[in-house]
């Protein structure tokens, strides 16, 4: 029987809407910003719509970052170069960290010790080395950490994991996962004035190296700042898979890819892995130069599929086999990152585990880290 989208809608949001306004209106998180590019930008406008916060600080290492989060908070947040001054700051109650990658886990463990709430952007780590690191600094802090994995915090992904763990389609041995994106078509963006931009801040533990704008921008696609495609976009769904499977160790990776396009960076444009898990097996297939079907995954049961992406999910029974008129189907209500920021907040202010805690970032993390491994070795 096919779902009515209506009541769907309505009853997925009363969760999030209780939750919203079992805190007082009064009770303002005060809150600094930390990597105030485009991705921070979209936190702080999901924040914007939760409200209940102040943006009272701000840190990036290129001075028109800094000039946005002071324009944006009305003039009212401090600006930093280095994000140890922000720490510093005794009337800040969270940060929110959306660095390249390879700084995630040094200013989240400072942030932690200084006794501040974060909210970190995937992936969490930049080695496999650095997930123990990351885990024993929040459960040694007593603070709340919050992985920006918004799939957890999404309605209906919460809904589709119900069914997939009430056995809905079955047993399932199969998930394939796929994100494509096209990099060729992006509009070009304004130029980065070199001489408003701390690069050897920028670097930090990397390799000193000169400044390159190509890394600056897509720093996601260099080895020594992010881990292409397996670390960006990977991360996202594996979270999912291990959520809704109740298992988050592959036994064995395999994985390949190459540059067939944009020869200017480090990481392969064009990749394909598989990971066995104990019971099942999840595949992930990606390029950049394509955007046909976007990004989502395919849960393959005994009695039916389950196809999940952002924009909702539809199950298909295996009776029918036919891809053409599901058994029920469920829309997107709103953007996930505006109910994971919003639960965010609710834990600070709680102090009770976040939809998304420390282990399962790490976890998605490191099934990208292996794959990037058993790729480069292959």
């Amino acid at each position: 029987m096919q779902a009515n989208r209506r009541s769907f809608l309505l009853a997925s949001g009363l969760s999030a809407l209780a939750a919203s306004r079992a805190y007082g209106a009064n009770d303002t998180i005060r809150l600094g910003a930390i990597g105030c590019g485009g991705r921070m930008r979209n936190i702080l406008d999901s924040a914007d719509k939760n409200g209940g916060f102040d943006l009272v600080a701000g840190c990036d290492v290129y001075e028109p970052h800094r000039d946005e989060i002071r324009t944006r908070s009305g003039d009212i947040a401090s600006t930093h170069l280095d994000y140890r001054e922000l720490l510093d700051k005794k009337d800040i109650d969270a940060v929110a960290i959306a660095s390249p990658d390879h700084w995630h886990v040094r200013i989240a463990s400072d942030a932690l010790a200084a006794g501040k709430d974060v909210y970190l952007e995937k992936p969490v780590t930049h080695t496999i080395e650095e997930g123990a690191v990351l885990i024993k600094a929040v459960r040694d802090s007593k603070r709340i950490l919050q992985c920006g994995m918004q799939q957890r915090s999404w309605a209906h992904f919460s809904d589709a994991v119900n069914l997939i763990q009430n056995g809905s389609i079955g047993r399932i041995t199969r998930v394939r996962t796929y994100w494509y994106q096209n990099y060729q078509g992006r509009p070009p963006k304004k130029h980065i004035d070199p001489t408003l931009l701390d690069w050897k801040r920028w670097l930090g533990g990397a390799p000193d190296q000169a400044f390159d704008e190509e890394k600056y921008r897509h720093w996601r696609w260099f080895w020594s700042f992010g881990g292409g495609a397996f670390t960006d976009l990977f991360t996202h769904w594996i979270d999912v898979v291990h959520w809704a499977m109740k298992d988050d160790t592959p036994k064995i990776t395999q994985a390949m890819g190459d540059k067939y396009f944009f020869d200017m960076w480090d990481c392969p444009d064009t990749v394909q892995s598989i990971s066995r898990y104990k019971d099942f097996e999840v595949s992930y297939d990606g390029t950049m130069v394509s955007s046909i079907d976007d990004g989502g995954l395919e849960f393959r049961g005994t009695l039916g599929t389950l196809k999940l992406s952002r924009d909702g999910f539809e199950i298909y029974r295996e009776q029918t086999k036919s891809s053409d008129n599901p058994v029920m189907r469920a829309r997107s209500a709103q953007d996930g990152t505006i109910t994971h920021v919003g639960n965010f907040f609710d834990c600070v202010r709680s102090r009770k585990e976040p939809n998304a805690p420390v282990e399962t970032g790490v976890a998605a993390a490191r099934a990208g880290h292996l794959a990037n491994q058993a790729m480069r070795k292959s």
